[in-house]
């Protein structure tokens, strides 16, 4: 059963919201804390391996006023956005650095999309549907809700593919296909890619990796630019987005919601200084050798990983994210 309800749970639910209901359902495989000033539940993540980096690298931190070197510091890791950093104060320092770059502009409105042609419109002048059609699915979902799409499938006995082709038209974007009846054919790879709660509260669904460097990032009535934007920083990854048909988006995101997904642990700070002071402890105590942070509409995401040269998908073993916002 997905842990959160994808329609609703984009706006107007804040980030907070979403990670106390994330929380609450206790999503498998999920470590979860809440952090403050005094509070702090949960278990840590277990420390990987470390690769020794260079030697002779200095601090990555521009304000560390010790100069030490590798060389003279017994301590290799943990390294975050390819620089090595030689105390716990020094690795707080970057991130914050990291968090301050990420979060500028979060709170800036985002006015929801609007497109220049309407489904229905669109729909009428390519001829797949007529006028009477269109009139009968509008007054239905005026009265009732729900999608236009799907009331013209359920009433006027529209083809699913036709609205889904609309749709694609109308988004300027691929039609998707999952490649499988009962969804998606290697669910636990794609789980190495996204965390399963951007799947779930933002409708996300990995369909495919193509040759090692494209992912396809489908969803149902929409297109995500910003978590697409996330995940290609994160991963390396050349993100493509499409839509994908009701029929086959709901069996296949239901079986990426039961793939095997890496360690993650849900933070809600309640200021700036006690998020970076939580991300702090977790590279800490997992000493990466690989590690960033970027941002998914309200949320930092931070990955960290245990073997250097994981390739395009790191096994799910060798992952660990903190996904984190700070609270009202």
């Amino acid at each position: 059963m997905p842990l959160l309800n994808r329609r609703s749970a984009i706006a107007p639910d804040s980030p907070a919201a979403i990670l106390r209901r994330a929380i609450e359902r206790e999503a498998p495989g999920a470590r979860t804390f809440e952090t403050g000033p005094e509070t702090q539940i949960g278990a840590g993540i277990g420390t990987g391996q470390a690769k020794r980096g260079r030697l002779l690298e200095s601090c990555s931190n521009p304000q560390c006023r010790t100069g030490w070197l590798q060389l003279w510091r017994n301590r290799s890791t943990p390294l975050f956005e390819g620089g090595w950093t030689c105390s716990p104060a020094c690795t707080a320092e970057r991130l914050r650095e990291a968090a301050v770059r990420e979060r500028k502009g979060q709170s800036e409105a985002r006015a929801p999309h609007r497109h220049r042609i309407p489904l229905g419109l669109l729909m009428l002048e390519q001829g797949w549907i007529t006028s009477d059609q269109l009139r009968s699915a509008l007054a239905s979902q005026k009265e009732h809700g729900g999608r236009l799409g799907s009331w013209l499938v359920r009433q006027h006995g529209i083809g699913e593919e036709m609205v889904t082709r609309a749709l694609a038209l109308q988004w300027s974007c691929p039609a998707l296909r999952t490649g499988s009846q009962n969804g998606l054919a290697n669910p636990d790879q794609l789980a190495a890619l996204v965390p399963r709660l951007f799947v779930d509260a933002f409708g996300a669904l990995p369909v495919r990796l193509a040759g090692g460097k494209v992912l396809y990032l489908g969803f149902e009535d929409h297109l995500d630019p910003a978590l697409a934007l996330a995940v290609e920083r994160m991963t390396g990854l050349r993100v493509e987005c499409g839509v994908v048909a009701d029929s086959e988006f709901a069996p296949a995101q239901e079986r990426m919601l039961r793939a095997k997904y890496p360690t993650v642990e849900l933070v809600e700070a309640v200021s700036e200084e006690a998020l970076v002071r939580a991300l702090g402890k977790a590279v800490e105590r997992s000493k990466p050798v690989w590690a960033k942070l970027v941002r998914a509409h309200d949320f930092l995401w931070l990955r960290m990983l245990r073997k250097a040269d994981a390739g395009p998908v790191p096994e799910t073993g060798d992952v660990e994210d903190v996904i984190a916002t700070i609270g009202g």
